[in-house]
Order: structure tokens, then sequence, then C-alpha cells
């Protein structure tokens, strides 16, 4: 059949005993299951053939046999209040039915099945108060836990079963066991509301001031979900309404977290200190700020709270109501005179909070956090333009400094905060306002790379060569940090590209040296001197080959640069080169018809650069380029001489071949 039902399953429906007993002897197979898995002895158990089912278990069928649905014979019969079998799976099913005669047929067993609840958790669920007292008659535990690790009584608590509860408590059930997390049926039952419950629970000795892992009392509990009259309730009977949780909550803070205006206002009645306070300090105004509960906040300032109480932060409500954007909260602090100037541990007033989380409250606007930094300062670091316009509508100072003068503009350009930037100059910020260290909005902007700051700065009239306090420009910035659209940009709008910094570089010597081709290329395109000197005489050309920058090297040789030029110290690109092992540049310059020959101011040629340093190729392509290892520095050294001081074996090897008197040297330097 579709179904999967065969002949004996068939016959075992009907209770046709004879039929099962005939197909059994021709050899139909005991077991044979339906398509949900269902053998004869399922169905026979399932339509109550009792007969049928003793002829099946007499064959062989398998008693505990399972279902897809993962049920036995057991649970088809219990389910169906067919008594004809027993077994702790089919109890818990017959409870739920309520089966009172299956229930007390089975109540011998105790094996388990696949309900998650005991049997007398069940019924204390159900509040099924005769099939809890026939398991209480049969010595079931009254306080056993389940895996949840609560007993019966907790459940009924739960659900406010004062029924079975009773017969619990009759039976001995202790009214003040504590189970999972020390919690006992007094704060299951206040948490939940059931009056009835405590009562009785309070009757029979439960501890009114027990407490949780966590420090939960009843009352706390009762609070927190918002039940006052169980509130009222537990005070009479005597509850400890200054108890406090572990972190430092009392009631009155867990119904004001729950925004329980009544529950509120009953403990306040009875005497809840207003102002009592976590270990954070925090009282239950500032909870209430936190939440943004509006209405008991106003219950607990009509009550005269503190609203200037400080938590262990510095914070006030205020502080928390800026920070968490509870307007209506702040407006109703503002109003029942809530200081606008208190500041946190860490120097902010509410306004700087305010202006960190981009809310438009409004404080004080000129006040300073420790490094001097104003709300506006704060609102132009995080890019809050309509922060920045309403502190200006509201007197602030747009040309304040920090304790490093930097004004409002100057932050809005480093953070590259363009629409503040703008709001900023419309209300008259110094275009040209300096630092500590003499650097203009434009220089921050370019160090940091935006370019719309750099632009909308330019358009209103920027300097682009403002000098810092050592002759560095904003051109020097944006070369320095590698920025080519905003150096092109100030090139663009008159920058010059000849301005020296203090120590005598061009921006073409940052270029070269921070390797920024680019930008190089963008200030030769500007009629920028190749051959430029800082005050020790190096040109780009040196800064570039010493650095090993080739594509800076070519661009400059191309432009004329003077390949042979010496530093103050001599020192030749060449050199240099040398110097640092720098081969691909070496071998471009030499190209370009750098000398090997050249001498340092202390008789050094680029060979006794390299043997110092033991480059080893360097040496030998010098030496392909005719350099005369022969030659003597300022102290008589030639340059294997000086590479066998230092221990450069292979330098050695390359050079004493073609050096004179090589060994005689060395032993007259030792």
């Amino acid at each position: 059949m579709v179904n999967g039902l065969n002949a004996l399953h068939l016959a075992a429906k009907d209770g046709h005993i004879s039929v099962v007993e005939e197909l059994l002897k021709r050899g139909a197979t005991v077991d044979a299951a339906t398509k949900k898995g269902n053998t004869a002895l399922h169905i026979a158990c399932l339509a109550g053939q009792e007969s049928v089912a003793r002829a099946l278990l007499a064959a062989g069928a398998k008693a505990d046999a399972q279902s897809a649905a993962g049920f036995t014979p057991l649970y088809m019969a219990a389910q169906e209040n067919h008594a004809g079998c027993d077994g702790f799976t089919p109890l818990a099913v017959a409870m739920q039915q309520g089966h009172d005669r299956v229930v007390a047929e089975l109540l011998e067993s105790d094996t388990r099945g696949k309900v998650r609840l005991p049997a007398l958790h069940i019924a204390a669920k159900k509040n099924d108060v005769k099939a809890a007292t026939l398991l209480l008659e049969n010595e079931h535990n009254p306080d056993a836990c389940s895996k949840s690790g609560f007993t019966p009584l907790h459940i009924a608590a739960h659900y406010g079963n004062v029924g079975v509860a009773r017969a619990l408590l009759s039976a001995g059930a202790d009214a003040g066991r504590a189970a999972k997390h020390n919690i006992t049926p007094l704060h299951v039952a206040s948490k939940w509301g059931q009056l009835a419950m405590l009562d009785l629970l309070v009757e029979n000795g439960a501890n009114i001031a027990a407490v949780t892992r966590d420090g939960l009392t009843p009352l706390h509990c009762a609070a927190r979900s918002g039940h006052s009259n169980v509130v009222a309730r537990l005070l009479q009977h005597g509850a400890p309404i200054t108890s406090k949780t572990k972190n430092g909550l009392t009631p009155l803070h867990m119904s004001v977290q729950g925004e329980h205006v009544e529950t509120a206002k009953v403990l306040l009645a009875e005497g809840a200190p207003i102002d009592d306070v976590t270990v954070d300090y925090l009282t239950a105004l500032h909870v209430a700020a936190h939440c943004g509960h509006v209405k008991v906040a106003k219950l607990l300032l009509d009550r005269n709270a503190d609203a200037n109480a400080r938590a262990l932060n510095g914070f006030t409500p205020l502080h928390i109501a800026c920070k968490k954007n509870r307007l209506k909260v702040v407006e109703l602090l503002l109003k029942y005179g809530a200081s606008k100037s208190a500041t946190t541990e860490s120097g902010l007033t509410p306004l700087h909070v305010a202006s960190f989380m981009g809310c438009m409250n409004i404080a004080l606007v000129d006040a300073r956090a420790r490094e001097e930094q104003s709300p506006l300062h704060v609102a132009a670091r995080l890019g809050h333009a309509d922060i920045a316009a309403l502190l200006l509508q509201h007197g602030a100072d747009v040309s304040a400094t920090t304790k490093d003068k930097y004004t409002p503009l100057h932050i809005a350009a480093k953070e590259g905060k363009e629409e503040v930037a703008s709001i900023l100059l419309e209300n008259g910020a110094a275009i040209e306002a300096e630092t500590r260290k003499g650097f203009t909005p434009l220089h921050l902007a370019a160090k940091y790379g935006d370019t719309g700051v750099a632009r909308l700065l330019l358009a209103q009239g920027a300097a682009p060569d403002a000098p810092g306090r050592s002759h560095i420009t904003p051109l020097h910035m944006a070369t320095y940090y590698g920025h080519p659209d905003i150096a092109l940009l100030l090139l663009d709008k008159g920058a010059s590209p000849h301005s020296l910094a203090k120590n005598g570089h061009s921006a073409l010597h940052i270029a070269c040296r921070h390797n920024h081709p680019d930008i190089a290329f963008a200030l030769l395109e500007h009629d920028a001197d190749p051959s430029v000197k800082s005050k020790a005489g190096f040109t780009p050309l040196h800064m570039a080959a010493q650095e090993g920058h080739e594509d800076c090297v070519e661009m400059l040789i191309e432009r004329g640069a003077d390949v042979n030029v010496p530093a103050n110290n001599g020192l030749t690109p060449v050199h240099l080169a040398a110097s640092e092992g720098r081969t691909g540049v070496l071998k471009a310059l030499l190209s370009a018809g750098g000398q090997v020959s050249a001498r340092s101011r202390d008789g050094f040629t680029p060979l006794h650069q390299a043997a110092q340093q033991g480059h080893t190729l360097i040496i030998q392509l010098l030496l392909k380029h005719n350099a005369d290892p022969n030659a003597l520095s300022a102290n008589g050294q030639t340059a294997c001489a000086i590479a066998d001081r230092l221990g450069y074996i292979s330098a050695v090897e390359a050079l004493r071949p073609v050096t004179e008197n090589t060994l005689s040297q060395a032993v007259g330097d030792t």
C-alpha cells in the first residue's frame, strides 16, 4: 500500500486476533514498519487492542521499537488512555492528557522517556493536583530538581499554581529551596507577579531576604518586573528595601530601569533612599537618564533627587543623557537645575559628551577639556557640522585655541571635515591662524591629504606659501607626506617650487629623498631647480642617489642636474651611491658622466666609500670604470687597506690584485 500498511498492520488495528496469529504463523515479519515507522505493535497499542499486543509480543515484537517520530508502542498506548502498558514516558503523556487511571497504573515505573520535565514538574506546571498527589503518595521527592536545576515548587511558583504548591508543601517541599544560581521559589513568584503564591510561600517559611548568586532579593525581582502589588506585599512582610545586588543596585534602581513609575512610587513611599548609589556611584536618576525614561526621571526629580549626583567617573545624569542622546531627559534635567558646567574626571562637560556623540544638546558653549579643547573643537574633529553651527549660534568662540594654539579650523583641516571648515570660515575663522609651530590650517590639510579642505582654504584666500616656524610651507608638507593631488593643487594655485625650509631643503629635495617621483615631476614641470643646494650643499640628486631612488635620479639627470656637484663636505652623488651600495643609481650616474676620481673633504674617492662599507659589487663596478685603486685618502690609506682593516674579505679580494703595496700598508696600519 502507498502508506506502507500490510495485512498484519490492518489486522492489528482492527483487533482480529485470529488473523494476526495466522499471519504470524505463515511467516509475516512481526516488526515490519509503515512509512511512518509504526510496527504492528505501535498500531495495536494506539488502537487499544490488548490481546493483539500480547500476541505480537509473544511472537518477538520489539517493545521499544521507535516510530519515525521517536514514539514507542508504550507511548502510543498512554496517549490514548490505554492502561494496558507501563513506563515513564507514557506516564508523562498520560499526565499531560489528564488520564488519572493511566497515571495510577504507571506510577510503579521509573524509566525515562523523551519529555524534558520529570512527571512531578509537569503536574506542577499544569496545576494537576490529582496527578501530583498520586506521584507524591508514591514516594516521589517533592524537592527533586529537573535538568535545569529547578524543583516542582519553582515551576508552580512560576505559573502561580497554588493548588499544586500546597500539595508539594504538605508533602514536605522546602519553601526556601535554592535551586540554580540560588534562585528560590519566592524569587520566581515575585518576578512573575504571583501574589497568592508569595503569601503561601512566606506562610511556609520562605526567606523574604534570600539572595541569588548575583545578590537579587525577591523585592529586586518584583521591582524590575513592575509588580507594584507584589512589591507592596513583600515590604509588608519585611523585605529589606535597601538591599543591594553585587553591583550595588537597589530595588529602586531596578524599578527605574524597567520604567515602572508606580512601583518606584511604592518604594519611595516606603522610604527607599532616592540617591542611594551602586558600586559605581550611579543613582536611580543616572539609570533613568541612561535609559531615557522621562516619566520616572521626573518622579525622582519631583522627589528631590540630586540632579548633579556624580558617578565614580564624574558623570552626572546630564552627562549620561547627553551621551545617550536622551534629549527629553536633557531638557528635563536642565529644567530642574542640572549643572551645564559639571566636569567628569577627564574634564568633559555634558556638551563635550554631546559633541563626541553627535547629539544636538546644548549645555555651555565655551567649556574646556584638559587639553583646552572647546566643544567647538570636538565638533570640528568629529565632523558634526550641525553641532558646530549650533554652538556658533550660541556664541562659541570661533577662534578659541588649544594649548598648542590649534583653532577649530585647524582641527577641521586636520581631520578633513570640509563641511565644518566651511561653517567656521563663514563665521569668521582666521584662515591664517598659526599653531605653536607656525602651521596654518592649509599646512594641516596638506599634511593629512584632504584635497577638499585644501581647495576650500585656497578658494577663501589661504596663502599657499605660508611658512611655518622652520620655513616649512604647505607644499613641503604635501610633498613629505606624499600627497601628489594636493602638491599639484598648491602649485596650480601659485605655491612656489623654490621655497626653502630653514635647512635649505626645497620641495624637490624632499620628493627625491622620500621617493615621490610623481610630485618631483610636477615640481620640475613648474620649473623647480634640479640643482638647488641645501645649506649643507646637497642637491636633490644627492638625496635620490643616497636613498637609491632610480626613477628620481633619471628624471633629474634628464632635467640637467649636475652629477658631479660636490656638497659642502665634498661628497658627490657618486660618493653617496657608492657608500650606500646603490648599484642601479651608480650605473645611471656613471653613464651620465659621473666621476670615479672625485674626492671628498677627507680625500675619499667613491672607491674608498665603497670599501669602507664592504660593497664588493660597487667596487667591481668602479674598477670597471677605471677607478684608481691606489688613490690615497687624506690619512694615506688605499681602498684595499680600509677594507682589510674592517674585515671585508670579499672587498679585499677584489681590490688586492690591482692595488700596489697592499700588504705593507695593512701592516703599517697595525
